[in-house]
């Protein structure tokens, strides 16, 4: 039996048989709002409201059941299926409308999906935008097979729930009461195939024409930071204690920005020293601090490191401080208690790194790398060889394998022993140059900043060039982000390029994307950082042409809202940066997804997801998704043609080397992940649980258990999938080739062959990718 007939007895043996992918017609359709239709579907409403909706059209909203309750309305209606293949149930919605409520849809008394980041997501998860103004856009799920065989009707209900915050820990802060009325819901239907067509005898609407380019604000936004990040410098320095580590490195960063009123002043440096001197004392008292730093964000990952960075930045000036005494701890000198502090911050990093891949960039530069750069400068005895220590950003980076957390800290000039979690040679990056956390992210993986900041760590000094390979690797990370910026409308309706993030593993709620051209703007960093670092000439291409689109200014002001440290220091390179660019010579190169850009595909095998712009039609896919413990059959697709968007999860063939292990699913709602995440009062039963999942084989050596999220545990070798007239194939392979079948006569975009006749077999090599169009 060959690995896709091993990998699909064992599924459809469990769960039940059913057409991954088939031809068919809508098999019922429910109007919201017409008495008709819903009398005809049996519904009932609770606490839903009909009211005039999009082009004429009716809608039915939901409110609260009770004020302040997270608790929304419902409907209840039944729906044909079909009991011998796979069914689909997709929701009509406007994208205008504006929510942050939640729709969860339930079939025979269980939920479909999770309420957050499964693999099946809830009906409707809003984040209070116009999604897609102007027009309807689709969303589409599968219904379990166990649920639908041998039925030709099902019991349905949606509900209508508040937001949720996903970080909380606590169910009272995890789930908020609804805000308002939900979105309205237009049709729903039900249908067997996985790419939903619209009926034709429907209104979409249509694109808003010729938007306008952004004509404000504009550079009197510079003066606004300016003000900003020196008033803050005052403040700071006008202030009788002593500054926290956030705030020493911030102080240290602006006294080399000439600009600010700290640039070069020796009392800056006074009072560094001063910090300096009190966050030594409280580590004497409590040494945990070196791992778990005070006043910083994630202070898990820091420790002391951004302490550590204000003496390296200071150097120079910070020598006649050095070997004087510890204030609060008489004979200890700076240069012995701080080079312990910053040691034992460095080590304690080093045994408690992190696998995913923001996160191990973060710690191997503030946690490890720059306390031994301070270590070097204080005490060279005690600190590991550059070498070493650089050798930690090239595995958060990818240039190197990462080899997860030391074991043990043996002599500084020795290899330490490694757990090697990931087996030897795990990269934290793909060949193409995106994350791995564990598939494609959207947010999460845009790491340009903290790329940036890795590459002027290695900086000798502020201003010099920094590593090359970690500077090419940055500039590569980039140039693999330009294809997921697509266009659409910022929030007032101007044009804009905006970050795809539907099909992200650890994104929710966050569709439409935010406003991002090269680099993704944080509270750490404007959108210039990478292409000012770097002066890659389309990087320099991609920040003119959000210069010409009027989008940078609003940025910059959208962050002065806020009213942290952290967007303070994030701004201090902003004036320098914008001017640097501004003044730079007119490059050429504009984002691949741009309008009058020509069509491409760009695929990432280890990450299996396919970008395809054709025509007038973009297509965004994450075929491995959000596998995080198990197989699942399953892709992420978002789907865009003139005039129509489709979002939706959909089934389809995966070839793998099983492990002879299965995964079985919980009765979880909540969390896709970790142990279900808080638990909901009252009986909520997921309609996945029990469904078993075949385990791919995992390589030797790592330890791993059913259930462990794992990276290769959900990984296939070969995805299949077929979505309306693209079929796609990607083997994710090092050395095995997989056939494909095309169904009907076809145009192969990746080589750009034409003339590709039905039933033509073709193969795919290990680590390539094939996207037929069907159709002439």
């Amino acid at each position: 039996m060959n690995i896709l007939l091993a990998g699909l007895a064992l599924f459809l043996a469990v769960n039940g048989a059913g057409a991954v992918e088939a031809d068919g017609q809508i098999l019922d359709t429910l109007s919201f709002g017409r008495v008709d239709s819903e009398k005809a579907h049996g519904l009932t409403a609770q606490a839903s409201t009909v009211v005039a909706g999009a082009l004429g059209r009716q809608t039915r909203t939901f409110q609260a059941l009770a004020a302040g309750s997270w608790e929304g309305g419902s409907v209840e209606f039944t729906m044909k299926v079909d009991g011998t293949r796979e069914n689909y149930f997709t929701a009509q919605l406007w994208g205008s409308d504006r929510s942050t409520n939640r729709l969860i849809l339930y079939c025979e008394g269980k939920q479909i999906g999770y309420r957050h980041l499964g693999d099946i997501d809830v009906l409707d998860a809003p984040n209070g935008r116009a999604a897609y103004p102007g027009r309807f856009y689709y969303q589409t799920c599968p219904l379990p097979l166990a649920l639908t065989k041998g039925k030709t009707e099902l019991h349905c209900e949606i509900r209508a729930t508040g937001s949720v915050y996903g970080y909380a820990s606590e169910f009272d802060k995890y789930q908020k009461a609804m805000a308002g009325d939900s979105r309205g819901l237009y049709d729903v239907y039900t249908h067997v195939e996985g790419c939903f067509v619209p009926p034709e005898d429907g209104a979409l609407g249509e694109a808003p024409v010729n938007a306008p380019l952004r004509m404000g604000p504009g550079e009197e936004v510079l003066g606004q930071v300016k003000e900003r990040v020196n008033r803050e410098i005052d403040k700071m320095m006008r202030d009788g204690r002593a500054p926290n580590q956030h705030e020493m490195w911030f102080l240290a960063r602006a006294y080399h920005v000439g600009w600010t009123s700290a640039a070069g002043k020796a009392e800056v440096v006074k009072k560094i020293v001063d910090g300096l001197d009190g966050l030594y004392v409280a580590y004497r008292q409590k040494p945990d601090l070196a791992l778990n730093g005070p006043d910083i964000y994630n202070n898990e990952w820091f420790g002391v490191g951004p302490a550590a960075c204000a003496v390296v930045l200071l150097a120079e000036p910070l020598g006649p401080y050095l070997d004087g005494e510890i204030a609060g701890a008489p004979g200890v000198t700076r240069r012995a208690g701080l080079a312990e502090m910053f040691a034992a911050c460095r080590d304690l990093h080093r045994i408690n790194r992190r696998q995913y891949t923001n996160q191990t960039i973060i710690i191997d530069t503030y946690g490890i790398y720059l306390p031994n750069r301070a270590v070097e400068m204080l005490e060279p005895k005690e600190a590991l060889t550059e070498e070493a220590a650089r050798h930690y950003l090239y595995e958060a980076v990818a240039l190197a394998p990462w080899r997860g957390s030391d074991k043990t800290l043996p002599g500084l000039e020795k290899a330490p022993r490694t757990d090697w979690q990931m087996g030897d040679n795990y990269l934290q990056l793909t060949k193409k140059g995106l994350t791995k956390e564990l598939g494609y992210v959207g947010y999460y993986g845009e790491v340009l900043d903290w790329m940036t900041a890795v590459y002027e760590a290695t900086e000798p000094a502020p201003g010099q060039p920094g590593d090359e390979r970690l500077k090419a690797q940055l500039v590569k990370v980039a140039h693999a982000r330009a294809v997921f910026r697509e266009p659409g409308l910022d929030e007032e309706g101007n044009r804009a390029m905006l970050g795809e993030t539907v099909i992200g593993w650890r994104d929710e709620d966050h569709y439409p994307g935010d406003v991002i051209y090269g680099q993704r703007p944080t509270w750490d960093s404007s959108g210039l950082g990478a292409a000012a670092a770097t002066r890659d000439p389309a990087l320099i291409g991609y920040v003119q042409e959000m210069f010409g689109d009027g989008q940078f200014f609003s940025g910059v002001a959208e962050s002065l809202k806020g009213g942290s440290l952290r967007v303070t220091a994030g701004l201090l390179d902003v004036p320098d940066d914008y001017a640097a660019l501004k003044a730079a010579p007119a490059e050429g190169a504009r984002l691949p997804m741009a309008q009058g850009q020509p069509d491409f595909v760009f695929a990432d095998e280890e990450d299996g997801v396919v970008v395809v712009k054709n025509g007038g039609e973009t297509l965004y896919v994450s075929l491995y998704w959000r596998a995080r413990c198990a197989i699942n059959f399953l892709a992420r697709v978002h789907y865009t043609v003139p005039g129509c968007d489709r979002i939706a999860v959909v089934r389809e063939e995966e070839q793998f080397d099983p492990s002879g292990l299965v995964y079985t699913r919980p009765d979880w709602t909540n969390f896709g992940f970790g142990n279900g995440g808080p638990r909901y009062p009252g009986e909520f039963h997921s309609a996945l649980a029990g469904e078993k999942l075949p385990i791919a084989k995992i390589p030797a050596g790592i330890a791993f258990k059913p259930g462990d999220e794992n990276p290769y545990a959900g990984r296939a070798s070969f995805y299949e999938l077929r979505y309306g007239k693209y079929l796609i194939g990607i083997n994710a392979s090092g050395d095995k080739t997989y056939e494909v079948k095309v169904p009907g006569d076809a145009r192969e975009l990746v080589s750009k062959r034409t003339g590709i006749a039905a039933g033509t077999v073709e193969k795919v090599g290990p680590g390539t990718t094939v996207v037929y169009y069907l159709g002439r």
